[in-house]
């Protein structure tokens, strides 16, 4: 198979990924005019990168920090976790896990290369829909740079 030269292999985040990412969601987020706490974790779930944007909520960052946590330990969006997590379903009391780390509402996103997590972004300081529109802007700057 030719090697690919347009896109080179990300094994793993480093801190220039984690900035190209922090920085993507900080764009959206100001383009939405909604300020924002957003985490970058590495693919060992350790925070890579975070940025608190200005009047941000300052109860959110432990948040979003545990949003990308979740989204890299179970390697699904958040947002998806929340629906298995209700009352009935499978994972019922899986955020009551993890010493309550476990986050169940949009905004957590993994990073892919391919099929492999190499990573995810956690976003916090708005309602839902913000937060997952801006994770998502966040974790496809990769794919887009």
């Amino acid at each position: 198979m030719a090697k690919d030269t347009h896109h080179a292999y990300r094994p793993e985040l480093d801190l220039n990924d984690a900035r190209t990412i922090v920085n993507a969601g900080i764009a959206e987020a100001e383009r939405i005019g909604n300020p924002m706490n957003i985490a970058v974790v590495d693919a060992g779930g350790c925070l890579l990168a975070f940025a608190r944007m200005d009047d941000a909520w300052r109860g959110s960052v432990d948040i979003a920090i545990d949003k990308a946590w979740t989204a890299r330990a179970f390697d699904v969006e958040t947002k998806a976790l929340a629906k298995l997590a209700q009352p009935g379903a499978d994972f019922y009391g899986i955020h009551a896990s993890n010493d309550g780390k476990v986050m169940i509402f949009a905004g957590g996103v993994p990073i892919k290369e391919g099929e492999t997590v190499i990573g995810a972004v956690g976003v916090l300081g708005g309602n839902g829909k913000q937060d997952q529109g801006v994770a998502e802007a966040a974790a496809q700057a990769l794919a887009d740079g």
